[in-house]
């Protein structure tokens, strides 16, 4: 019970909420880093994603993307692409760390854009061939409208992954609510590491409500459930789900 009270005060105290090493800013850090993260890897995994889906070339590349995608753990990563930067790029912690999230950040997303093309069904796209409808128009006005929801599912699943692991960054001195954690271990302030925890831990819970929220607006209404199944694809690429 103490140690909840103590944890209470440290984020309600004044004192921690102004200054470079605020609780204010520390947070703007952490969103930063992750949303920047995040927008590079939708910028590059998602044409890719919707491109394999639409014309069926290059599964094998999505599959393994998936894969190792799955295979590599998220501190792995960090560990690894730590000191391939080191003394190349400026700011000491801050690009590895985002480096390291856009490697996470990418598998979902190229996974589940791909996996949600490539199940609409087949029939309605001949039928909008058909109709004299482009190969660009299948997939702009029929393709990525009926696949958007399992789109946002893969971009939800990178999102809270990228959230809570940019905590990890401060390992490597990068920037975010991770400094709390690291720097309240490392001082015996057990207020100062719970605090930090805490903040990641709402801040990731707010992201997967609110890409939830986007997911379901995005969800056809047509089941009892409101919500749509996708197969598995070919039995090896499955959909990311937060």
């Amino acid at each position: 019970m103490d140690f909840a009270l103590d944890t209470f005060r440290w984020l309600t105290d004044p004192t921690n909420h102004s200054g470079p090493n605020g609780i204010p800013v520390r947070l703007w850090e952490h969103v930063q880093v992750s949303f920047l993260a995040l927008f590079l890897a939708t910028l590059l995994a998602l044409p890719i994603g919707l491109l394999i889906g639409h014309t069926g070339r290059g599964e094998f590349f999505a599959v393994s993307v998936a894969n190792i995608g799955r295979a590599l753990p998220s501190f792995g990563i960090l560990g690894i692409v730590f000191p391939l930067t080191l003394g190349v790029l400026p700011g000491f912690g801050y690009y590895p760390t985002l480096i390291a999230l856009f490697l996470l950040a990418i598998p979902p997303i190229l996974t589940n854009a791909y996996v949600g093309v490539q199940n609409v069904d087949r029939e309605t796209v001949e039928a909008a061939r058909g109709m004299g409808m482009s190969g660009r128009q299948v997939l702009a006005k029929l393709e990525v409208p009926l696949a958007a929801p399992l789109i946002v599912a893969g971009l939800r699943t990178s999102a809270v992954a990228v959230v809570a692991t940019a905590t990890l960054g401060a390992v490597a001195a990068g920037p975010g609510l991770g400094r709390f954690i690291i720097d309240g271990f490392v001082t015996r302030n057990l207020a100062k590491a719970a605090g930090g925890a805490v903040l990641v831990a709402v801040l990731a819970i707010l992201t997967e409500l609110a890409f939830g929220l986007l997911e379901r607006s995005l969800t056809p209404r047509t089941s009892s459930q409101g919500r749509r199944r996708t197969p598995r694809a070919g039995g090896i690429a499955t959909p990311e789900t937060a």
